[in-house]
Order: C-alpha cells, then sequence, then structure tokens
C-alpha cells in the first residue's frame, strides 16, 4: 500500500493561473501534450489516457436515451453555439480535445420557475468507439430540478459540461460512472452557482479502466450554497481521479465537499485534488472540503491533495482534511465479538463508509444501484481484475 496525503495552505494570490490552474482556452495549443512532470498531469496514466490526448476528426458522441418531463427543452446545437453560453473554455488538454472534436453539442433548458417533481435521467451508452461530446445544460431562475446522467457501455469518452444555475434555483446534478472494464472517460465539468441558489452534486465513479474529471464550480452572485458529494471504487489496475476546483469569488457563500473512495487489487490507484479559492472580494464565506479513503488489500496506491488559496481574512470559516487508512480495527473487533463473520464485518464496515454520500442522490433506484454496484466490488477477487498501464 502506497498513500500520499499533501495538505497545502497557500498565501495570498494575484489570479488564478497557476501550476495548479493553466489558463483556460479553446486553443488546443495553449494544452500541450502533457509528459506526465507538469503538476496537473503528474498523478494521471498519461499512456492509458493517450486516445484523449490526440488531435483528429471530428467524432460523435454517445447514444443517449431518457424521457424528456414537460418544460425541459432539449435540443441539439453546433459547437460554436455551444462555446457562446459555456462557463467558461477548456482548462486540460482531454477538455479542450473535446471540445475541438465534438460534431454537435447538446443543450438542455429548464426554464424560470419551472419545477419539475421527477428527476430528469438520461443514460449515455458507448459502443466501443472513441467519441467526444459538448453539454450545456442552463437551468432558470428560481427553478427547481434534478438531472441523472448514467453512462454505461463501452468506450473512449471525452468531454466537456457546463451547467448554468440561475439565481434561487435548487438543483441537484447527479453522475454516475458505470463504464465497462476497458473504457476510459476524460472531462471538464463547469458548474456556475446563481445568486442565492442551492447547489448539490454527486459523483460516483465505480466503472471503467480510466478516469478523469476536472469539476469546477464558480459563483454568479452572493448566496449562493454548494455541495458537492462523491463515491470511487478503484479495482486492480484501475485508476480513478477526480479534480475539484472552487472559486469563491463572491461573498457570503458557502461550499461542502466530501469525496470517498476505496481501493482493492494489485495497481488501483485513486487520485482526488481538491482545491478552494477565496478571493479577496469573498468576504464572509464558508467553505470545508474532506476526502478519505478506505485501503482494502495490498498494492494499491492513494493520492490526496487538499489545498486551500486564501486572499482574505474575512471569512467565517475554511478548512480541509484528508484520510486513508484500512478497516478502523476497533470496528472490526465490535462486529465479530457480536458473532459476525471478518467478511460480513468488512462488508458492512465498507457499506457504511459509502452510504453516507449515497443517502444524498435522492433518487431511490440510483440509490439503490449504487448499494448493488458497491456488492458487485466486494464480490470481486483480489488483485485478477485489469492490468496496470501507468505512464
Amino acid at each position: 500500500m502506497t498513500t500520499a496525503t499533501v495538505p497545502n495552505v497557500a498565501g495570498a494570490i494575484e489570479t488564478i493561473e497557476s501550476h495548479l490552474h493553466p489558463e483556460p482556452s479553446y486553443d488546443v495549443d495553449k494544452h500541450p501534450m502533457p509528459t506526465g512532470r507538469e503538476e496537473i498531469w503528474r498523478f494521471s496514466p498519461i499512456r492509458t489516457l493517450k486516445p484523449l490526448l490526440q488531435q483528429g476528426e471530428a467524432l460523435g458522441g454517445l447514444d443517449w436515451s431518457g424521457e424528456f418531463p414537460d418544460g425541459v427543452e432539449w435540443k441539439t446545437i453546433t459547437a460554436a453555439e455551444a462555446r457562446e453560453v459555456a462557463i467558461e473554455p477548456p482548462v486540460d488538454r482531454i477538455s479542450a480535445i473535446a471540445a475541438e472534436r465534438s460534431a454537435q453539442a447538446h443543450y438542455l433548458r429548464v426554464p424560470a420557475d419551472v419545477e419539475i417533481d421527477e428527476p430528469i435521467v438520461f443514460i449515455g451508452r458507448g459502443d466501443g468507439a472513441q467519441v467526444a461530446e459538448t453539454f450545456v445544460a442552463e437551468f432558470g431562475p428560481h427553478s427547481k430540478a434534478t438531472l441523472v446522467l448514467r453512462f454505461e457501455g463501452s468506450a473512449k469518452y471525452s468531454a466537456k459540461y457546463d451547467f448554468r444555475i440561475g439565481a434561487g434555483a435548487q438543483i441537484n446534478l447527479v453522475y454516475v460512472n458505470d463504464w465497462a472494464g476497458d473504457s476510459i472517460h476524460g472531462g471538464q465539468i463547469s458548474v456556475e452557482v446563481g445568486r442565492d441558489a442551492q447547489v448539490r452534486t454527486v459523483h460516483a465513479s465505480m466503472g471503467g479502466r480510466a478516469i478523469r474529471i476536472a469539476e469546477r464550480a464558480r459563483y454568479n452572485g452572493p448566496g449562493g450554497q454548494l455541495e458537492q458529494f462523491g463515491i470511487y471504487f478503484a479495482d486492480a489496475g484501475q485508476d480513478i481521479e477526480h479534480r475539484m476546483f472552487v472559486d469563491h469569488n463572491e461573498p457570503n457563500t458557502k461550499s461542502n465537499v466530501d469525496y470517498r473512495g476505496a481501493l482493492q487489487g494489485k495497481g488501483a490507484h485513486s487520485v482526488w485534488i481538491g482545491d478552494v479559492l477565496i478571493r479577496k472580494q469573498a468576504l464572509g464565506i464558508e467553505t470545508y472540503e474532506s476526502n478519505k479513503n478506505l485501503v482494502l488489500s495490498e498494492g494499491c496506491q492513494a493520492d490526496s491533495v487538499p489545498n486551500l488559496e486564501i486572499e482574505t481574512g474575512e471569512i467565517a470559516g475554511a478548512g480541509h482534511a484528508s484520510s486513508t487508512g484500512r478497516f478502523d480495527d476497533n470496528q472490526l473487533f465490535y462486529l465479530m465479538s457480536r458473532g459476525i463473520s471478518e467478511e460480513e464485518s468488512r462488508r458492512l464496515i465498507v457499506h457504511g463508509f459509502f452510504n453516507d454520500i449515497i443517502r444524498r442522490v435522492g433518487v431511490e433506484h440510483i440509490e439503490r444501484k449504487l448499494l448493488e454496484q458497491v456488492e458487485r466490488e466486494l464480490a470481486l477477487v483480489h488483485g485478477t481484475t485489469r492490468t496496470a498501464d501507468h505512464a
């Protein structure tokens, strides 16, 4: 087992263009091919991700299915139109390539004051091909909705997603990566939280050969509240990387980030990068970020790097936490002393570890599916799935 926990509280900074934050741009040349030595790429399996890093002809997208409730607009727009309504340009080469190679873009809109009671569920399925997509969603002021995006099948998938949340809206965004074992998935998710809006995101990564997602958030007015939760389960030879960035650019805003992962099998590798920037004008903000990793077998590596970049002392609170370890011996002893087998005790501990996040999804059949996925992961024989392929 190898672990790396690297807390970092940076001093005041002038801009966000730094080793942690390359300049956003749609120009692919602004995002050179990574070598693995760059700060934003040093944990990533470059060789495995190589198909998503190469320029080429335009690509199609996933095969999407789902129902469109009344009041929801869904249409196809051009890549140029998507750029006009996007929150920000790409911040790395994968998302820039995705924007460049997307043959078309998807656009979803929930108008102002519209409340959608039932979850909006879309399933994107890959057929083994390489695909690239751009997706833009706008939720009008005081709207209320839950959007679930579920990824299945096999694909080499790169994407850029933008979610613009209007003032006073209450929006839940759920992403479920349930890819086949040979899939690779990379891209960027940008969320803009409107004035006094309440936004919750839940991201579950349970499948695929390699996943690398840059999740970014910022505010478009004071009073916005953001909660970001995530779970991931890395098996032998699998790489899962979530890179979080919350930009507190408005006063009296809040954020809470809680990601939890489990690893088992030789070569299982997880990466969580958490970064919160508190700008000079972000007075009275409150933020906390946490990452916990549970190592279930030998040969795993969990990298966890929380960061705080603070430009003002006039804040309500800011903190972070990171932990990586094995089963709690006291918990195991307690359960086994009551006649529960060691295998069942470990299963119960893992379920308890994840359940606090899963119950926040708020969509019953998705919660049930995630619990089933955790069961499947626990049933895998250690060291018999996938082969590692690190840069």
